[in-house]
């Protein structure tokens, strides 16, 4: 099982990552690897009690790989972590199967809830660089987090949420609309609008003096 497990993963790291050259480049140098086989280890320490253990496991690993994963929290197969570093995952997080996860990624709390305090995400959710999914709701099945997304309530199946705090921007394949929506890509710039207005006055003044 665990072989077969190590199997699988290292084809789904082939299969999204252009940069893998080779499966034992995969299994023995890829810090995603290296953090989610500890993981597993330090989550079964966990649930047998052995606290203490489980702990020194995930901590170990935080330091190799620079990738935190608290053993209390439950990852599904084949979880692909792209570079890794500064991804922080916690104690009630649920990762299902078939995710991918950039660097910079916290999957966190609130500060606010007890018990369950952090995410549930779905199968086939990607989570892009620097983002922040915080609180006991879900991200579900097929979405995407775009990188540097402060994502605080729940995310439907077969989305993309975008921006800070995050809000819905394609649901189902379909753009959503927004009243008073923003264009980010054609956006007046507002340094070039002054460099503008100034060329204006500077031509009004040449018209006087030489007038």
């Amino acid at each position: 099982m665990l072989f077969q497990n190590l199997r699988e993963t290292i084809q789904a790291y082939k299969a999204r990552d252009p940069a893998a050259r080779s499966s034992l480049e995969i299994a023995l140098l890829y810090p995603g690897v290296r953090a989610v086989r500890s993981h597993r280890w330090a989550h079964w320490c966990y649930e047998h009690n052995f606290k203490f253990l489980a702990r020194w496991i995930s901590q170990s690993s935080r330091k190799a790989t620079g990738i935190e994963i608290h053993p209390g929290a439950r990852i599904g197969k084949r979880l692909v972590i792209d570079h890794g570093m500064g991804i922080v995952i916690g104690e009630t997080a649920e990762i299902g199967d078939d995710c991918l996860i950039y660097h910079g990624v916290t999957l966190g709390g609130t500060g606010k809830d007890v018990g369950k305090r952090h995410p549930t995400i779905g199968n086939n959710v990607m989570i892009s660089c620097g983002a922040k999914v915080l609180g006991p709701f879900t991200v579900g099945d097929n979405s995407r987090i775009a990188a540097n997304a402060v994502v605080l309530s729940e995310v439907p199946p077969n989305c993309t949420a975008v921006g800070i705090p995050a809000r819905i921007v394609w649901r189902e394949g379909h753009r959503e609309n927004f009243v008073g929506e923003v264009d980010q890509i054609h956006i007046t710039d507002p340094v070039a609008a002054e460099l503008n207005a100034i060329k204006e006055q500077l031509l009004i003044l040449n018209t006087r003096i030489q007038r």
